[in-house]
């Protein structure tokens, strides 16, 4: 009796411990900070991409690091530049999953 008053009790974190954050909330969190440093920082709030640094030249702001679009990036392709080493994006070493939870969230905010 015990052991069914305390299965009872256990089954509705079990069956429901998926809904705890949806696939898109994961996507945003993972975004905005996947291993400390945020993708937001240089893609910019939807993935199109900003600038990272300027420089002046004869009083006019010119960007000289941009972060690029990434929102018309395939997801086998953000696979493959998220498990490469770049020269200045930092290496995440997210998971495929993650990265796929990365995507399925640009797909939607876009």
């Amino acid at each position: 009796m015990l052991r069914k008053a305390l299965f009872l009790m256990i089954l509705p974190f079990t069956v429901f411990a998926e809904d705890f954050i949806s696939h898109f909330e994961y996507g945003e969190m993972l975004y905005n900070n996947p291993r400390g440093v945020s993708c937001a920082l240089c893609h910019g709030d939807k993935g199109k991409g900003k600038v990272i640094a300027t420089y002046k030249e004869n009083n006019n702001s010119i960007a000289s690091i941009r972060g690029s679009d990434i929102t018309q990036v395939s997801l086998t392709d953000m696979i493959k530049s998220l498990n490469t080493t770049h020269k200045i994006m930092p290496r995440y070493y997210l998971t495929n999953k993650e990265i796929k939870a990365i995507y399925d969230f640009l797909q939607k905010i876009n």
